[in-house]
């Protein structure tokens, strides 16, 4: 059995919880979010915490049972305190500014690359070289702050692109001139 699957999922006070079958519905103070689960787990409420079982000792149930409880404890997570991914843009006239709800990316193209970010994501710009993407759904931020680290994947040499904070770059040693 899942170690991970077995330990319950804590529900705060602020946040609302239905169930309908595999369905889970959970709704907060950062919005409401809703996912069907994968066949093979079942979901109980017990008070103010949930519980997720597998339905059977097959492979199938157990593989499930971890990640369904992950994707119940995100949702709890993410309606209540909701995520927050951070982005550092570095390089010499790289920089980034939010228009309305649109982040607007100068990378070193002939052209400024703009993004509309999907409901329920935002956008923020700290002194012009820190992107916050934040939102509710982990799975949505995740995915936005990845698009916004392709428009400039950083680069080996020198370094500049845009990173995420804290990710390390590994560095190569360019090319040694003729003696």
């Amino acid at each position: 059995m899942s170690r991970i699957g077995k330990a319950p999922i804590p529900v705060p006070d602020k946040v609302n919880v239905s169930l309908d079958g595999l369905t889970v519905t959970v709704k907060g103070p950062r919005g409401e979010l809703s996912r069907t689960l994968p066949e093979g787990v079942t979901i109980t409420q017990d008070g103010t915490q949930l519980l997720v079982a597998p339905t059977s000792e097959n492979r199938r149930s157990r593989e499930r049972h971890g990640l369904s409880r992950t994707l119940v404890a995100n949702m709890v997570e993410g309606v209540s305190q909701g995520f927050t991914r951070k982005l550092e843009i570095i390089g010499v006239g790289y920089r980034a500014q939010v228009q309305g709800r649109k982040l607007v990316v100068s990378a070193g193209y002939s052209h400024p690359v703009e993004m509309v970010p999907p409901e329920g994501v935002t956008f923020a710009v700290e002194n012009n070289t820190t992107v916050l993407v934040s939102g509710a759904d982990k799975e949505a931020v995740g995915n936005e702050a990845a698009k916004v680290r392709a428009i400039r994947p950083p680069e080996p040499y020198k370094g500049k692109g845009i990173k995420y904070e804290g990710e390390r770059i590994l560095r190569k040693a360019g090319k040694t001139g003729k003696k």
